[in-house]
This record gives C-alpha cells, sequence and structure tokens, in this order.
C-alpha cells in the first residue's frame, strides 16, 4: 500500500496516530476508519499506524484476559512510538467516535491547543471527580490526584512517553494488588502514573471531544445480550445520536 502525506489540520497536533485493533475486529476498524476519514486521515496516511493489539492466553494478576491485552497494548503502542521518535502520539482505540465539537476545529484553535502546556491530554474521559463541562476554554487543566476513567483517546508528549512506559511496565511486572500499583485496568494505571508524578501536565477537552461506541466488548466476556443479531442494530442506531 503506497503511504501518502495527509494535510489534516489535526497533525498541527499530533505527528502520529496509533489505532489499537484486534485483527478479528474487522467491525470495529471500518468504523474508526470512518472516524478518521472525518477528520481528513485515513489508513493510507504515514502518520496512522494500525497497531494489533494484544490478546494474552491468560489474565495473570490482570481484572480479566481483556484488561491485560489492552494494557500491554497501551505500553506497546507507548513504546513503539518512543522508538519511532514520535513527539506527540494520538492513542485511538477502535471504538472511539469523534464528537462534531472536536471536527469542527479550526486550524487556529489547533495551533492554540499544540501550544498550551501539557503533556498528556484526554479527548474522551469520565473524571472521577465528578468535574462537569467548562466550555469557556478549549481544554483545561486537571490536577495529578483527580483520576480519570477511559483512554479511548489520549494523546501523549514525548515528554511523558519514557516516563509512562517504564512506570507501566513496572506495574505489570508486580503481583496484583502490590501497594505500589501492580496489573490492573489502563485507565487507573494511568492516573496512578500521574498522581505519582505530579509534574507531568495533564489537561482534558473542556467538552469531550470523543466519546466510546457502543459495540460488543473484548474487555470482559461477552453475555447473552453481546450475541443477539438485534443488537448491533440498536447499537448503531445509539451510536448515531451519540455523535449529533
Amino acid at each position: 500500500m503506497t503511504r501518502t502525506i495527509s494535510a489534516s489540520p489535526i497533525l498541527g497536533l499530533i505527528n502520529a496516530v496509533y489505532v489499537i485493533n484486534l485483527p478479528f475486529r474487522t467491525d470495529r476498524r471500518r468504523e474508526v476508519a470512518a472516524e478518521l476519514e472525518r477528520v481528513g486521515l485515513s489508513f493510507e496516511d504515514q502518520a496512522v499506524m494500525l497497531f494489533e493489539a494484544v490478546r494474552p492466553d491468560a489474565a495473570g494478576d490482570f481484572p480479566s484476559i481483556g484488561a491485560r491485552g489492552c494494557f500491554m497494548s497501551h505500553l506497546g503502542v507507548l513504546r513503539t512510538a518512543i522508538d519511532t521518535g514520535a513527539a506527540s502520539v494520538l492513542i485511538l482505540e477502535d471504538d472511539a467516535d469523534f464528537t462534531p465539537d472536536f471536527v469542527a476545529l479550526s486550524a487556529a484553535q489547533i495551533t492554540a491547543i499544540a501550544e498550551a502546556d501539557w503533556d498528556i491530554l484526554y479527548l474522551g474521559y469520565l473524571l472521577g471527580d465528578g468535574g462537569g463541562d467548562k466550555r469557556e476554554t478549549l481544554i483545561r487543566t486537571i490536577a495529578p490526584a483527580t483520576p480519570v476513567r477511559q483512554t479511548h483517546a489520549m494523546i501523549v508528549r514525548n515528554g511523558a512517553l519514557k516516563r509512562v512506559a517504564d512506570y507501566l511496565e513496572t506495574m505489570a511486572a508486580r503481583p496484583g494488588g502490590h501497594p505500589e500499583g501492580g496489573p490492573m485496568h489502563v485507565d487507573g494505571a494511568y492516573s496512578w502514573f500521574r498522581r505519582d508524578n505530579p509534574d507531568i501536565k495533564t489537561a482534558v477537552a473542556s467538552t469531550p471531544w470523543a466519546i466510546q461506541r457502543a459495540s460488543r466488548t473484548d474487555i470482559h466476556g461477552t453475555g447473552l445480550k453481546d450475541r443477539l443479531p438485534f443488537i448491533d442494530f440498536v447499537r448503531r442506531v445509539r451510536n448515531r445520536f451519540q455523535r449529533t
């Protein structure tokens, strides 16, 4: 496949996109490709990489096989980004949908975000402190101790890349329940890292710019509802309304 150079304005904020996807989840790969197209990107672009998600055989000390796979996939992306010398990396899980507010960002707004002082920027998130939207600014900083749930769309700059990767690697090697942080869901691991490294500046979009698309989960075992054929139709309808 011939790789192209995109003129997407979003590349003023990032210089690499890693999409985490399990090879058998072709449904999600198609859906995230459509999301990339909304911001002027595609899998043919030099800046966009499809990262094969890790699917371990056992959970080990992690909450589930899927949780371990998600954790190790993020760690793999971080290590790959370090090896390639990336300066600012968008980590995109394959169930992420961009909101209209993100798609509508102007080149000037993207430049302002890029020039702001932050090391980690969450495009999609749930805040553990219950903080609501603050729409008077494009992004806002959050305290190191503020827990953040969800990791479906986040940007990590090179000032934090190696430190995050080293931290997660150490966590994964510890036994479960370790007082300094052991195997856990990756969103919790990022929150532990931020708390233990208060010099790392974290920001969130003032109103989420990415939501998690409703789809069959790979984090834990599927239930009956995940196997019923009409559930996919209901999810597609729900996703369409969430994006508008």
